[in-house]
């Protein structure tokens, strides 16, 4: 090999070696991207949630579809202690699926989380760690004191609001029960938004309504639910949001009441809508958050009185 012939092969050979060394750190930017489901009930267990047979929920099949068609990984937990450790620090988003105090151990005896590990969390979203909270998240350490008679949840409390729900941007008060599930209108304020891409507003949905108050002024309203013809008090109100997203100091988060059914696990809205609002939440995908809270929905302060007088 002469001298020329040798230079060329020794340049292109560390050619080659430099882009081989450059090949993990383009897998590396290339990782996926993973989200954490939580799904402790520490209050109610939804159906959508229970184990089957020992294996996974209708929520973590739905979900772990989801990351297959979009391209993100799912872990799944109902293990409160997760957050005592910085592992759950390592993934871009966490979903919660949740009732009740989850620093109690509760309904289904599964590892409570600590106090600390809520403050670990909170601090984690306010620092740019995405959040999905889906149906009953809102259901979620309710502001003290909770008493058995639901009577606290029909007043305002405003800043004094549990550090979780000002986070989650919203807290449930009631569902209906006669009957618990109706079919209702959800009013599409952005259409733009990830997963509602083609939707025509309004859309009709049967699902649990939930209602809800002290919502975060600086909401981005996705979803409205239209009250109109809804049959029970807990409804005899001014539309209110249904789905919407807001930041959380870097944290972006996003809540949909949607979610108690488990056929709608297989809906196709729900499932666009949901997707869209992870992709959004772990940073794949962009929206403009809108602060729209008084112009989606004009009488969203409205609280229904518990037990109101018959005339």
């Amino acid at each position: 090999m002469n001298e020329r012939i040798s230079r060329r092969w020794f340049l292109g050979a560390g050619a080659l070696a430099g882009a081989s060394l450059a090949l993990p750190k383009e897998l590396l930017a290339a990782k996926k991207k993973s989200l954490l489901v939580f799904t402790k009930s520490s209050g109610f267990e939804h159906e959508v949630v229970k184990l089957r047979n020992g294996g996974p929920s209708i929520l973590d099949e739905a979900v772990t579809a989801l990351g297959k068609q979009h391209g993100f990984e799912v872990t799944s937990t109902k293990d409160g202690r997760v957050f005592d450790s910085a592992d759950f620090r390592k993934h871009a988003a966490v979903l919660f699926f949740t009732t009740g105090d989850l620093t109690t151990v509760g309904t289904d005896k599964n590892p409570a989380m600590s106090p600390q590990g809520k403050q670990s969390l909170l601090a984690a979203i306010h620092g740019g760690l995405g959040f999905v909270g889906v149906h009953a998240a809102s259901d979620t350490f309710h502001t003290k004191p909770d008493p058995e008679d639901n009577s606290n949840r029909y007043i305002a409390h405003g800043e004094q609001s549990d550090p979780y729900l000002r986070m989650l941007g919203g807290e449930f008060i009631i569902h209906g029960n006669t009957p618990r599930l109706q079919e209702s209108h959800l009013v599409v304020n952005d259409p733009k938004f990830p997963g509602l891409e083609g939707v025509t507003s309004p859309v009709s949905f049967t699902e649990e309504w939930y209602s809800l108050k002290d919502f975060m002024p600086d909401l981005h309203v996705i979803l409205t639910l239209d009250t109109k013809g809804m049959t029970g008090e807990c409804y005899q109100r001014a539309p209110y949001p249904a789905t919407w997203a807001r930041m959380h100091g870097k944290g972006r988060v996003f809540y949909t009441a949607i979610g108690d059914r488990p056929e709608n696990w297989s809906n196709a809205f729900f499932l666009n809508l949901l997707g869209g609002g992870i992709r959004w939440s772990i940073g794949d995908v962009k929206a403009t958050l809108t602060q729209n809270l008084a112009q989606a929905a004009p009488g969203y302060a409205e609280i229904p009185p518990k037990n109101k007088p018959k005339p």
